[in-house]
């Protein structure tokens, strides 16, 4: 994992994120999560660990998708654990990860939620 920029500060997991799913590299989002990290995708599932959040973005990046950044909200920041958040640009609701600072200083997603699906009425 050396050879990827680490997150210095909690929003930029948020760029790096977009500059390496845009680069087809699912190892380096992988690379940005806990090795227990939880992720809430696909819609209505859920991939625990690293290794599986890998295998998911190699099958999703496989189709070429382009990411755009999107304008983060405020972080929150309690400690060592934050919480980050956008607005998706098809106004759908919002993202948000729970990220924690490691002992190099860096910060890695440990919760994701990336696509938030309406509760059947």
């Amino acid at each position: 994992m050396s050879e990827y920029e680490k997150a210095m500060r909690p929003e930029d997991l948020t760029r790096l994120f977009v500059e390496r799913s845009n680069a087809g590299d699912a190892a380096g989002v992988a690379a940005l999560y806990e090795e227990d990290a939880v992720m809430a995708y696909p819609p209505g599932e859920v991939t625990v660990g690293r290794e599986a959040i890998r295998a998911l973005w190699e099958k999703v990046l496989a189709n070429g998708p382009r990411f755009e950044p999107e304008p983060p909200l405020p972080t929150l920041v309690s400690g060592d654990v934050a919480l980050t958040s956008t607005p998706p640009r098809d106004g759908a609701g919002a993202r948000a990860q729970v990220v924690r600072r490691q002992p190099d200083g860096s910060w890695l997603r440990v919760l994701d939620q990336p696509e938030f699906v309406r509760p059947a009425s």
